[in-house]
């Protein structure tokens, strides 16, 4: 059974991101892109939550937009100069 934060809590999480990880969104998308070529978002959040020592909530937001993000073909955001 997949569980989804509600809008709210996702943005809420997507927002603090870049302060808890260290890290930006789009370089959590490119760990996405160049790991494992796994199926399921919840593959994905464990691959990404055990592989960079992340709690599973902040591992399922990444993924969630990730996936969220392609099937709408937005562009992914880039860090600014």
């Amino acid at each position: 059974m997949a569980v989804t934060h509600s809008p709210e809590i996702h943005a809420q999480l997507l927002a603090r991101i870049p302060s808890v990880t260290g890290r930006d969104l789009h370089e959590w998308f490119d760990a996405l892109d160049k790991g494992p070529s796994l199926t399921r978002c919840s593959e994905r959040s464990a691959w990404l939550a055990d592989e960079y020592e992340l709690s599973r909530g902040y591992a399922q937001a990444i993924v969630q937009e990730y996936v969220r993000r392609h099937r709408s073909h937005q562009p992914i955001p880039r860090q600014r100069s």
